[in-house]
């Protein structure tokens, strides 16, 4: 029922898109890209699967309910605000960390990037939830 071609395909191209999905993410605060876009990569590569195995297999595949990463990711991006209350700065205020790691230099972390962490997990979950329920109705 399935390509064997394209599921051959799709076994291989998924950490590729997951790992550029996480590329995106991380470069998100300092350039275009961020959460959402990284999200939305992230996503097609488990639709992609989904499409070549049907979707109960991928939902099986993918060990989470996404609705758990929507949970998740609205809990991470509210907590990256809340940090910022905790500190005194109004809400969704930067917080940022500075740590020098030998070999590679200064590494920047803050609460943008957490904040795009949690929007990434809820734009996978959100997508997923959908397209899961979109695949396993036509099964």
């Amino acid at each position: 029922m399935y390509p064997l071609i394209f599921r051959i395909t799709s076994r291989y191209l998924l950490p590729i898109f997951l790992l550029f999905s996480l590329i995106v993410l991380y470069q998100g605060h300092n350039a275009p890209g961020g959460g959402f876009i990284g999200g939305l990569l992230a996503a097609t590569a488990f639709i992609m699967s989904a499409l070549a195995y049907g979707g109960k297999t991928a939902r099986k595949k993918l060990k989470f309910n996404p609705a758990t990463l929507v949970m998740l990711g609205l809990l991470t991006a509210v907590f990256s605000g809340i940090l910022s209350l905790l500190k005194g700065d109004p809400f969704l205020t930067g917080l940022w960390i500075h740590i020098h790691l030998p070999l590679i230099g200064e590494l920047h972390l803050g609460t943008p990037l957490l904040f795009d962490l949690g929007i990434f997990l809820t734009v996978i979950g959100i997508t997923l939830w959908i397209s899961f329920g979109l695949l396993e109705e036509n099964e």
